[in-house]
């Protein structure tokens, strides 16, 4: 029986495509980080549905059946679409498919590509003159075959509103992470990546190489010392040749293990950083921005608001009032 707080809770009903011969954790993955929100009642409530082109069993190339409980109807009446993979070949999709593609993207629903998952939005047009990603080994056979698309090769999702793609594999729960932040908050999206054991945050910017994202000796396990000392600090002036001089490298040194190890720049990684501290300061707190715009390292009200529309498409009091409002509806 649904309790009183269920009833008040915001509720999406997202809508997960499934296939023949499909990977199970590509499945997994939007099932996972929605399904997670079920259970938290701070969260809006996420209705999570697989569904199929023909209901029922269907194979998978793990060698297991998986069973999709709904035919493409679902897609009439889900807030969010995912396609979360697609054949390794990249063949065209079924009709049926992309006339659902189409009519749920135009009646308002997000509709999202994961990895491969990509390529049936391109064939259904909903990537034209938008940029996307896909998986790196596939990007130029969708450039090639979908030139209205301009495709990014070397990001881990792209962010097109009421359209998101992303790279492969991983990538699909980062940009998963994003939605949900985007659709929660930072503290929603932040509790699942700890149940997941994930990175709470990746920009979608970041590439989708990192050369090495452990450490691996002394001298990195020191670098990664420093970063987390920065983000304990973040309300101090930084920069690279002092952060060098605390890590005992030079600066070239420390610049190439920055970019190895995050596969970012320092100066965007640290906006990274000071954002998603306001984020959580705005979402948990009664602290006046001006303070939070100091705490966070931005200087000013006026610099965080600017940052904060740039990164965000909102205001810091905007968000505040949203997701606070979306604590007290929990």
């Amino acid at each position: 029986m649904a309790t009183s707080t269920d009833q008040t809770r915001r509720r999406h009903r997202v809508a997960v495509i499934a296939f023949d011969d499909m990977t199970p954790f590509h499945l997994s993955v939007p099932c996972l980080v929605f399904g997670t929100v079920r259970d938290d009642p701070r969260a809006p409530a996420f209705d999570v549905a697989v569904c199929a082109v023909e209901p029922g069993a269907l194979h998978t190339s793990a060698g297991f059946a998986i069973f999709a409980d709904c035919g493409l109807e679902a897609l009439d009446d889900a807030d969010i679409v995912f396609m979360p993979a697609w054949h390794d070949d990249c063949r065209p999709a079924p009709g049926l498919l992309l006339e659902a593609l189409r009519r749920a993207h135009a009646r308002g629903a997000t509709v999202v590509g994961l990895c491969l998952g990509a390529f049936p939005l391109a064939e259904a047009g909903l990537l034209d003159d938008r940029s996307a990603t896909t998986h790196w080994a596939c990007a130029d056979q969708m450039a090639s075959s979908y030139p209205k698309v301009k495709v990014d090769r070397d990001v881990l999702y792209v962010d097109e509103g009421s359209v998101l793609t992303s790279a492969g594999v991983a990538a699909g729960l980062d940009c998963c992470l994003h939605l949900l932040r985007r659709l929660a908050g930072a503290e929603v999206a932040n509790r699942v990546a700890r149940k997941l054991l994930v990175a709470p945050h990746r920009q979608g910017g970041q590439a989708q190489f990192i050369e090495r994202p452990v450490p691996e000796s002394h001298s990195e396990s020191r670098f990664a010392e420093v970063l987390a000392w920065v983000a304990q600090h973040l309300e101090r002036e930084h920069s690279i040749d002092t952060l060098a001089a605390r890590a005992a490298m030079s600066r070239r040194n420390f610049t190439r293990h920055f970019r190895q190890a995050t596969g970012t720049s320092f100066k965007q990684w640290l906006l990274n950083q000071r954002l998603a501290y306001a984020q959580r300061m705005l979402e948990g707190s009664d602290v006046s921005i001006d303070l939070i715009a100091q705490q966070a390292g931005f200087n000013s009200a006026l610099s965080l608001r600017q940052h904060f529309r740039a990164s965000l498409q909102t205001s810091p009091s905007a968000y505040r009032k949203l997701y606070r409002s979306e604590q007290v509806l929990a």
